[in-house]
This record gives structure tokens, sequence and C-alpha cells, in this order.
């Protein structure tokens, strides 16, 4: 990054026009705020005392970080109810509801001894006599517990009267007057129209309006004319990209994988999938149970598959030397604590370690919610697995899901054919090798297993990649052989269903039956491979072939895994044969070490099960047609993209609570739930994926509509009616107007069906949204940062915005949406792809001005504008930025060859605009903001004009670079100058 803010254009301007720029910056954005108001009124106590709003609050700053949720110090936890009425460990009851003087409690926060008094001088200072006083009056009246507010469901509002009954445009304006009038505020008056339009066009698409469009909305009288702009913004193609930004954030969507090496990741169709749901307002419980557990639909789709790569934006580690369970573990823990933010607002996630701090979540439940995450096929692997091949031409994506259904239907078939040969003991002879070797290091020791006497053969000592096994047994127990069987274990069972041990890749399987007489016959030819899983990550018959890949448990292995391999016809046994089989390990884990087989058991058999389902024509039939389908659906051009899948029952991880949230010390096992605190999941209901999704957006569910309607209402005024939009719980900020949040929500589940489109139209055609932004020294001295909503909302840009405005006003604009992400350009030094040789190569033609969102995302080497207009780096979830003010933006838009670039093709447009630099200077104004610009701020521009036409003059062959003539050169510096003024960063 250093390299960046090194980085200078391509020119130098004279000092006198460098320094025209910077005061033409200052002086045309400058603003002044008055100083907040002395004096508050001393605290009298309420006729009835809230444990929500009076005593709650006490204990979450001064109790709870000892007698709380990590820490039950004396045995004591103020977070439930029924603990802080227990005997704690001296025998005092803390709290006796009615009767404060028999409270021990009360005795400690009295006591004026900071050695005994709570809490103690070391932790804090001691509570204040109004803070004793609600303790004491509330013990007095019955220490009525009350659950915490965003734990309750909304309830049905009443609609408050107000003084200015002409000014409510929405019901939901009136909860906002009634609280701005009940503080001595006013609401401003109404947005100039090119305000509003450029405000409500940025908030709903990210681009400013068109000159055409300022034009007809300053002219257009009909009564719904605001109406019909939100309905045109809102049917824009647009609405999805910019909305699209903000749900990224929540997804931590990134074009690379992460960590250390960070290399390329195609998940991009989950980006464009995400654009359409969004285009085509996709209820948002649709929306939710699609990414969530899109693939555990009935008859989901290909983007319902697409819609769970949600939870595969997940970090995963390729470097050498790291344990992929490990990381497995992280990415699920992770999917845990995305869910409850995204979803529920919620600081779950602390409750990995132990119990939650503040809210009553239990350390048990947090894996008991893990458990519905913990049996995705997914595992830390190099290639992402498991990936959908996505059809990049989506009109042919309902082909390729009628070539994946049958495929699926045929591998289904298949599989059920060979499960006698998996599951019929009867059919098979155990195998005990009498000569076991291998190559390199590795030593084969041949054992009766002491708990079951089974003859297995067990690998010791160090094993290289590509080292091969060969084993003899002889063949006694057989007169003829159709199949062979192998089952790989882990080396220690009870302990790999915890942790999971290594796992293996079988790359090739030979054999051959050596006679009596020690001469080998022919190779032994099979025909069919068949395994425990229907869908393993790798067709287990690739291990007859020559490929790396073939059956296995890869990368780890929990379980007894079972392969049958079945011979072409039956081979006759004669007396004294052998039969030899060699066994080779290809792969390796993403520490590189080697995939093998640790312990196996082999058996043969003779029965007719096996030759007669290799000689079924319609076996036959069915395996062409998936060879087929297979070649047909490969030849679609596509991307493979990182999807969530279900490992089979069988084969389902078990989950365990971890001791301190450390995952290699695993104490209890659980099974699937949810918090005590929240309502349960449906009776009957199977616990899984599907299951947890559809209680999310459950109408009993008293977190998600509230959590939703906060974010739109963050996204449009700036800031939510929940401040802490990521944290709705205790040690979170109270709701600014609670009764509205509820009313809110509850029109957003209810009369609005989950729309989010609908949601957004009532919000930008309120009395409350169309304020002027203006504000005056009075009211910040009430309410500094708005939280009454006296005026209209006033914010910087997101960091997508100031670029696709950028682009907008220069004419450059690329109209193509969709596909793989672009690299515009950036400063040369800053991208760093360390282990690979990937270069960022900035795009040419149409993908150069493409929208920020189709931006190429690297996690440890973020597009430097993006990071500096406080764009987060997608590690891990984000529910809000945190917008910043430095200096470093300003170098941004005006130093930056991308917004040098921007200013060029703006400068061209204004140019063509009018005569003469005053009337190009104030069409570049209008164009970028509806409106004249001001006199003196015309005239700071035009002597900005002249300083830089004086700079072309000195030196014509540089200046040349940035404009062809003197006229554009001091365009550009002028329209430069525009891009980076306060009130077209802000909207």
């Amino acid at each position: 990054m250093q390299q960046y803010f090194r980085h200078r254009p391509t020119f130098r301007l004279a000092a006198s026009v460098r320094s025209a720029m910077a005061c033409a910056v200052v002086m045309c954005s400058l603003g002044t705020l008055a100083a907040a108001a002395d004096g508050v009124a001393p605290p009298t106590l309420p006729k009835r005392v809230s444990f929500n709003a009076h005593i709650r609050p006490v204990f979450a700053k001064h109790c709870v970080g000892c007698h709380g949720g990590v820490k039950q110090a004396s045995g004591l936890s103020l977070i439930y109810r029924e603990q802080a009425l227990a005997d704690a460990e001296s025998g005092l009851a803390p709290i006796v509801p009615g009767a404060a003087d028999e409270s021990y409690l009360m005795d400690r926060v009295s006591d004026s001894d900071p050695e005994t008094r709570m809490p103690p001088g070391e932790h804090g200072p001691a509570l204040d006599e109004h803070q004793v006083a609600l303790l004491r009056k509330w013990i007095e009246q019955g220490a009525e517990w009350e659950q915490h507010w965003s734990f309750v469901a909304p309830q049905a509002q009443k609609v408050p009267g107000v003084q200015r009954e002409h000014w409510p445009r929405d019901a939901f304006d009136r909860f906002v007057l009634a609280r701005m009038e009940s503080a001595g505020l006013a609401p401003a008056a109404e947005a100039e129209r090119a305000a509003w339009l450029r405000r409500v066009s940025l908030d709903l698409t990210g681009l400013p309006p068109t000159a055409e469009e300022y034009a007809e909305f300053e002219f257009d009288n009909r009564p719904d004319a605001y109406e019909r702009v939100a309905d045109r913004l809102l049917a824009s193609p647009h609405f999805g990209e910019r909305w699209a930004s903000m749900w990224l954030d929540l997804a931590r969507y990134a074009d690379t994988v992460g960590y250390e090496r960070d290399p390329q990741r195609e998940i991009w169709p989950y980006r464009d999938w995400l654009i359409r749901a969004l285009n085509d307002d996709l209820a948002f419980d649709e929306f939710t149970v699609k990414q969530l557990a899109g693939d555990l639909l009935p008859e989901a789709t290909l983007g319902d598959a697409i819609a769970t790569a949600f939870h595969r934006n997940t970090q995963t580690n390729t470097e050498g030397g790291t344990d992929d369970e490990e990381f497995r573990t992280l990415a699920v823990l992770d999917r845990v604590g995305t869910t409850w933010q995204v979803w529920q607002g919620s600081t779950f996630r602390c409750t990995q370690c132990h119990s939650h701090p503040y809210d009553p979540f239990r350390h048990e439940e947090f894996y008991k919610f893990v458990a519905f995450f913990n049996t995705s096929r997914d595992a830390d692997l190099n290639g992402d697995e498991p990936v959908l091949r996505a059809p990049d031409d989506v009109t042919i994506w309902d082909e390729a899901q009628k070539l994946d259904a049958r495929i699926g239907e045929i591998r289904g078939d298949l599989f059920e054919r060979y499960a006698a040969l998996r599951e019929d003991e009867s059919l098979w002879h155990g195998l005990r090798a009498d000569t076991a070797t291998a190559s390199g290091e590795t030593r084969l020791i041949v054992r009766d297993d002491p708990t079951d006497g089974v003859a297995e053969v067990v690998a010791e000592g160090t094993t290289a990649v590509g080292s091969t096994f060969t084993l003899e047994f002889p063949l006694e127990v057989v007169s003829r052989l159709t199949a062979l069987r192998i089952d790989a274990l882990p080396k220690d069972l009870a302990a790999a269903l915890k942790t999971p041990e290594s796992g293996f890749v079988l790359s090739r399987l030979k054999a051959h039956l050596i006679t009596a007489d020690g001469a080998a016959s022919a190779e032994l030819k099979f025909a069919a491979a068949t395994c425990d899983d229907v869908a393993p990550l790798f067709d287990p018959e690739d291990s007859l072939r020559k490929k790396p890949e073939g059956w296995e448990s890869y990368t780890k292995i929990s379980r007894p895994r079972r392969a049958v391999f079945l011979l072409k016809q039956p081979m006759e046994v004669a007396g004294g044969s052998r039969l030899r089989v060699s066994l080779k390990f290809d792969l390796t884990d993403s520490g590189a070490g080697a995939l093998f087989i640790h312990r196996a058991r082999f058996a043969a058999s003779e029965s007719s099960v096996a030759s007669e389902l290799v000689s079924d024509p319609r076996f036959r039939e069915l395996k062409d047609e998936l060879a087929a389908l297979a070649k047909q659906r490969s030849e679609m051009p596509g991307t493979a993209t990182p999807v969530m899948g279900e490992l089979p029952a069988r084969l389902a991880r078990p989950t365990y609570v971890f001791a301190r949230g450390n995952w290699l010390d695993k104490e209890k096992k659980v099974e699937p739930g949810v918090p005590e605190v929240m309502p349960p999941l449906p009776d009957g209901a199977k616990a899984d994926r599907l299951a947890m999704a559809r209680w999310l957006v459950a109408p009993e569910n008293p977190q998600t509509a509230r959590v939703m309607v906060n974010r739109l209402w963050q996204e449009l005024f700036g800031i939510g009616l929940v401040e802490t939009a990521d944290d709705f719980g205790t040690s979170g900020a109270l709701p600014s107007h609670p009764e509205l949040l509820d009313h809110l929500a509850l029109r957003f589940q209810g009369e609005h069906a989950w729309s989010v489109k609908k949601m957004l139209r009532d919000l930008v055609l309120s009395a409350t949204y169309r304020q002027a932004g203006a504000t005056s020294a009075e009211k910040v001295a009430v309410d500094p940062v708005n939280r009454l909503l006296s005026h209209g909302p006033r914010a910087r840009l997101s960091a997508e915005m100031v670029r696709d405005q950028a682009l907008a006003l220069s004419g450059r604009l690329s109209a193509k949406m969709y596909g793989r992400p672009v690299m515009p350009p950036q400063p040369e030094g800053v991208w760093r792809s360390v282990y690979n040789n990937q270069d960022w190569k900035a795009a040419e033609g149409e993908d150069r001005y493409r929208r920020a969102i189709y931006t190429y995302w690297k996690r440890t080497s973020g597009y430097p504008s993006f990071i500096t207009f406080d764009a987060p780096s997608r590690d891990i979830c984000v529910a809000r930025r945190m917008t910043t003010n430095t200096p470093l933006q300003a170098l941004v838009t005006l130093n930056d060859e991308a917004f040098i670039e921007l200013a060029q093709g703006f400068a061209e447009r204004m140019q063509a605009a009018g005569d003469g630099p005053r009337a190009q200077i104030g069409a570049g104004y209008r164009l970028a903001t509806g409106q004249a610009i001001p006199g003196s701020k015309l005239d700071t521009m035009e002597r900005l004009y002249g300083d830089a036409i004086a700079s072309f003059d000195a030196d014509v062959e540089r200046s040349k670079r940035l404009g062809p003539t003197r006229e554009r050169f001091a365009l550009t510096i002028v329209a430069n100058v525009l891009l980076n003024l306060d009130e077209i960063l802000t909207k």
C-alpha cells in the first residue's frame, strides 16, 4: 500500500494549479456544525422500574463481566433469572423478590468500603445513588425479569397522534414525527426535486440520474410524479447491481479463497444469481432459504444450488503444512456466526468458547447450531469441492438441469443395483494377507484386529506420495473370483469420530491371479466399481484408470469406508492359487501429506451376484447412458462454482461441544437445535439446514424481519433504527424508534409478503425520506447525528458508488451485466500475488468501464480506491461499513489513474455541453447534481480553469497527456475537482 500512496500521475501540474485545485476543493466543501448543548436534568425514579429499560443496562455495564455468561464468580450469573434468584456459593440469595433488605446484592452494591463493595474498585466505579435506588425499587416491586426486546416477537403498534397532521405521507411517518415533536423538533423542508431525485437514484440503483431524467422529473407535474420515479428505479436492472453490493459484504464474497496464498476462486455465478434474485424481487423468505439450503429443496434447481454459494464464500487455506480439518471446522464456525449476524443481528459467535457474556445463549447451544452445518461435504479442499459446473449461458440452465437430474437418477439407480454387494456379508469371504510389502519407508503389518478378530493390514512408518502397497492372499476360501472388496478404516475409530484422521485416495488398483507354481496369469480386468457414497467426490472407477483420482475419503476419514470392484468375468481359482493386489496412492492433502489407506481389510466374492450384474444388459445401458450424458454436460461451457452439499446419513459427522472453543478438545455430543430463548423448530421437522433456514423466516422468529428492515433503513438513512446493525443484543444499541421498527417489520413480512422492493418503495416515498438534508445548529445541539430524523439523510457515497458515479458522469459507463470479474486500472505495484504468477492486467474496451460490483475482489490485496473508501476485505461478514473521512480519499479521486481517465471523459461531455468555460463548468455541475452551480463556486472554478490554461502553455507536450488541447486540459482539471466535491461525494 505504501507503493500506492507514493503513486504519481503521468503528468505534473504547475504549483499554482495544484494550489488552486486544493483551494477549490476546500472552498466548495466547507460546512459548520454547532456544539451540543450542555446540561442534563437529574434523573428521577420511574413509577414502575423496567428490567429492560433500567436494570439490564446496569447489569450489562457493571456486573456481567464477572457474573455473566463467561464467568460466574461465586456461582452467580445475572444473565438468567433462575440463577440470579438462587443461593450463591455464600449460601445467601443475591435477589429476594419483594425484599430488597434481604437481598445480598443490595448489601454489596451499597457497601461504602471499596474492598468489599460490588463492583470492586479495580473493576470500575461504584454504582451511583440513582442506580442503587433503581435496583432497590425493582426488587421491592418483585424483581420482575423481562426478555431482551429483540427476543420478543414484534407487536402491532398503535399509530401515534401528531401535531403536524399535514406532514406524514405514510403511517410510519407518524412514528418519526411523534418522536421528533416530543424532543421539541420540527421536520425539515422538503428537498428540492433535483436533490431528491439524485438521492433516490443513488440509493436504489447506485447511479446518478441522467440529464434527461433530471429534466423530465423537474417538469413532471402529475400527482404521482414521485411514485413514477420510484417505480422506474425499482424496475431498473441496475437495482440488483446496487443492492447486491450490500449483500456481498454480508456474504463475505470475494474472487479469491483467502489466507496467505489467496488463489483465485470461480464463484462469480453466485454474484450474478444474487443480482437476478434482487431484480426479480425474490421474496426475502425464499431468498433466505435458497441461500442457506437451496440444495435440500424438493426439486432443487440449478439456480437453487448456485444460491448456496453464499456459505461457500468462507475462506479455504491452501498453504502447505495446514490441517484441512482445522480449517474446515473454522469455515463451519464462520457459517454459524455469519448466519446469526445476517439474519438475527446477533453476536452469537461469542458463544464459541463460553456462554454468551451478555445474552441468554449457552455454550452448548452454539454447537447444537453448528450441527446444522457440520454435515456439509466441503472440507477445505484445494479444489473447493463440491462444485457445480454452471453454464455461463443462463439460457441453457434448464437444459443443464435436466441433464443433471437424469445423471442423478442413473447414479441412484446404479447405486441401488450395487447394494447387495456392498451390504450383504454372506456374499463375501474375508482374506488374510501372508505377504505385505510397500515402497519407501512404509512398513505393512498383517494382524487380526483385537476387537473383532478380522484380519487386516496396517501401514506404519513414513509413507511418501506415490507409494505402492503390494499384498498377496491365499485363495483357499473361494473356487472362483467375481469381485474384490476393500474396507478402509481409521486407525482409531472412536477418536476419528471426534477428530478425523488423514484420509486416502486410491489412485490405481491392480490385481493378478498367481498360480500355485508361482507363474502370474494375465492381469485381472475389472468392469465396474462402487463405493458407499452415491455421489463421491471422485469416481471409484477412476482407481481402475490411469488417473491420480479414485476411490477416496478425501482428505480425512472418520468412519469405515467401503469399495467393491467387479471383474469383467468370473475367474476360476485353481488349488493353491494366490491373489496379488497392488494399491497406488498419488495424491496429497493441502499440507502435502500423502493420502493412503492406513488400515485395510480385504474380502473376495465368488457369488454370481457380481457377474450377473456386470452381464445385465440394462446395467450396461445405464452405464453407457451415464457416460454419454456426462460427456454432453461437460461440453457445455461453464464455470465450476463451489456449492453446498450434504454428506449421506451414514457418513455424516457427529458434532461435539468444544471445550473453551478448542476444536481438538471435544466434550459432549450434541444434535442440531436452536437456543432455548428462541422459538423452537417446527414439530416433526427433520433438524437439518432446510428446517433451520425455514425457522429463520418463520412468523414466530422475532428478529429476522426487524434485522432486514433495519438494514434497508441503514442503507437509505446512513444509520439504522438500531445503530448497531450487527448487534441487536444486550451490548448493542437500543432502537431509536422501537415502535416504528416493529411496525415496519410486521409490514415487511405481512402486508408486503417479504418484498424488498415494496418495502423500499414505502421508505423512499415517505415524508421522512423526502426532507432536505440541510440542518441547523439548534437541531444539531439536540440531535447531533440525526437519530430523530429531523432532516433528510446525508451520507458519503459508498466505495462502489464513488466509482460508478464517476463512470456515469464520464459517459463511459458500460451497460454490460454479469460475467467474470474485471480488472480496471489501478496504480502499478499494488498487487502482488504470492505463490503464483497471477498479475493485475488492466482491462481494455468496455470491461475497463464496468460497474464496481464486477471488479475483481482479492482478499489480501483489495482494489485500492475501494479500500480507501472503507470497503472491507470480506474475510468475514460485515453488517455495516464504518465510514471514515481521510485525506487519502482525496488522493484517490484526484490522483488515481482510473479517476483521471474518467475525469477526461467528464471533460469531453462538459466541452460538448456549452460554449466557453463558464457555460461548460456550469453544465458539468448540473450533470453531476441536477442543480445550477452557485456563483461563488463558479468563480472559483473559472479561476482554476485559467490557472490550468497557464500550466498547459508552460509545458505543452507534457500537458497533452491529460488533454489534447489547452481547453480540454483545463476542463479535465476542473472535472477532476468536481468529482471530489463534497456535494458530489455525498447523497
